[in-house]
């Protein structure tokens, strides 16, 4: 697995790649500053980092992220596989329920599995499940923690009426929301060995 990072307005996001694609995409959480990472990437591997920055970048901004590396989701159930699929085609703005996902995939029965699988993606933001809201709309769980998971969604204009209240978004991502519109896709990416 190679280890890059991705230098974002929201902070620095950690990107693994295996030899099949983007295998793993962590939120910002005090990374060390990426300047002093070694640079060991193949071409291919930093045609993967590029494409995957812009794609963030794009996501950030509340846009759809466009073209995305090989996603390489082989980390995950069958399952958990096809709900992962079914988050990827729910467009920017718009969300669906967990138990609305569980139909898709022909499991209506499974709708807490549904959210468990939400829960072990390893590609948020761009396998989407903050767009996954619980019964009659409301938020419901994120494993980058519900800050992220409003902010995402108010991002691309899609957060509930009866969110969060905005105390409890920390001042960081409420700043980050304010700039995101001047941010540039060619924000910088680095490399760790």
């Amino acid at each position: 697995m190679q280890t890059e990072f991705i230098e974002t307005d929201a902070g620095i996001f950690v990107a693994s790649f295996s030899e099949n694609g983007l295998a793993r995409l962590e939120f910002p959480r005090g990374q060390k500053d990426p300047r002093t990472a070694a640079t060991r990437a193949s071409g291919q591997q930093r045609r993967w980092l590029s494409a995957t920055a812009r794609a963030l970048h794009e996501a950030l901004a509340g846009r759809p992220p466009g073209d995305l590396p090989p996603l390489d989701l082989s980390s995950g159930t069958r399952f958990q596989r096809s709900v992962w699929n079914a988050l990827r085609t729910i467009p920017a703005g718009m969300t669906r329920s967990y138990a609305e996902v569980a139909r898709a995939i022909g499991r209506p029965k499974a709708v807490r599995a549904v959210g468990q699988a939400c829960g072990a993606n390893p590609i948020p933001v761009l396998v989407p499940c903050h767009r996954v809201l619980a019964a009659r709309g409301k938020l419901g769980g994120f494993s980058g923690g519900l800050e992220w998971k409003q902010e995402l969604l108010a991002r691309e204009g899609a957060l509930p009426q009866d969110a969060l209240p905005p105390e409890l978004i920390s001042h960081r991502l409420r700043a980050t929301a304010r700039s995101t519109r001047r941010s540039s896709p060619a924000a910088g990416c680095n490399r760790a060995g």
